[in-house]
């Protein structure tokens, strides 16, 4: 070997042992310190719960402390906005969902990030579907009488409103594929709206399944449809919106796992698996479907189409609606 293809040589290895190991997919020591996965909602409610299962499962599937931090406000966006700041480095993760993720999206002015740009989208984690509950003094007992209803006294139905929210968008949905003419009453939060429909103020709402399944089980709330493809679990004798007449109707809250655009694939690689392994331990789904839950556990690439077809058809749903931010 002559010295001009020795120094070649010597340059070509340089380069290489330069290049940093992640990019070879090699990421063994991942993670070497504490991650903390950021909920952007407060703490005790469903997404904060969730988070904390997740970082529990994380924990002991990859050695290390995964930490919830919650940062709550705007309907998620400041948590969210936060998270796609953070460096890409496996170390800041989001608890991703339907509002901040998707819905968001279809409002103006648009959130300061991108969930099809600015995350890698690893895992989704579960989906429940929002249920259309009433006082039981309403005069339908059935899903299709609460149409019947509906269409024959057009506007003096009153649900509760918690602007934005996924059972505020499923309503909206409603609206528009069985052109039902119903009014929204504006609520801070799902709480305050549900205790109103409790106490017989206005006569109902969409709301998650695991929020008002006490209440149904009770008798206090009449569930009249899901809004999931198929029945859930916990409400057996419930019909979906879908099998109801209204083929192809689906409206789920979901939650996932994601990371800042950038992240090491063999990183994403790596919480993927640990999230797919991790749920698919019978004890842990149980503390997910005892609540109503599906439990999801995707791989990033379904999760990533799941979540650009989201961010499509709520912002088509938001618009439609004039659905404003307030």
């Amino acid at each position: 070997m002559n010295r001009r293809t020795l120094l070649i040589a010597l340059g070509l290895l340089a380069s290489v042992a330069s290049i940093p190991a992640t990019a070879f997919g090699q990421n063994d020591d991942y993670p070497s310190r504490p991650v903390t996965i950021i909920v952007p909602f407060p703490a005790g409610g469903t997404s904060d719960l969730m988070g904390r299962l997740m970082a529990d499962v994380l924990g002991r599937q990859l050695g290390k402390p995964f930490v919830v931090e919650n940062k709550g406000g705007a309907g998620g966006a400041i948590g969210t906005d936060q998270a796609a700041r953070a460096k890409p480095d496996g170390y800041t993760l989001l608890l991703s969902g339907i509002g901040s993720n998707a819905i968001i999206h279809g409002f103006s002015p648009k959130p300061p990030y991108d969930s099809a740009k600015d995350f890698v989208h690893i895992s989704q984690l579960a989906a429940g579907p929002n249920v259309l509950v009433v006082n039981p003094s309403f005069p339908a007992k059935t899903f299709g009488e609460f149409v019947a209803w509906v269409k024959a006294n057009p506007g003096k139905f009153n649900f509760g409103q918690v602007n934005a929210s996924s059972g505020h968008v499923t309503t909206e949905y409603l609206k528009q594929v069985a052109g039902l003419d119903m009014v929204g009453i504006p609520y801070k939060g799902s709480a305050p709206a549900l205790n109103d429909v409790l106490a017989n103020q206005i006569n109902g709402m969409f709301t998650n399944q695991d929020v008002v399944l006490p209440h149904v089980q009770a008798g206090k709330l009449r569930a009249l449809a899901v809004t999931s493809e198929q029945r859930n679990p916990l409400y057996p004798d419930v019909p979906t919106v879908a099998e109801s007449g209204y083929p192809g109707f689906s409206a789920v809250s979901w939650t996932g796992l994601s990371a800042p655009k950038g992240t090491p694939p063999a990183i994403v690689k790596k919480l993927e698996t640990a999230m797919i392994k991790g749920f698919a331990d019978p004890a842990v789904r149980q503390k997910l479907e005892v609540a109503g839950f599906v439990v999801v556990t995707s791989k990033s690439e379904d999760f990533t189409r799941f979540v650009d077809s989201e961010i499509a058809r709520w912002a088509q749903v938001v618009q439609k609606a004039g659905i404003k931010l307030n």
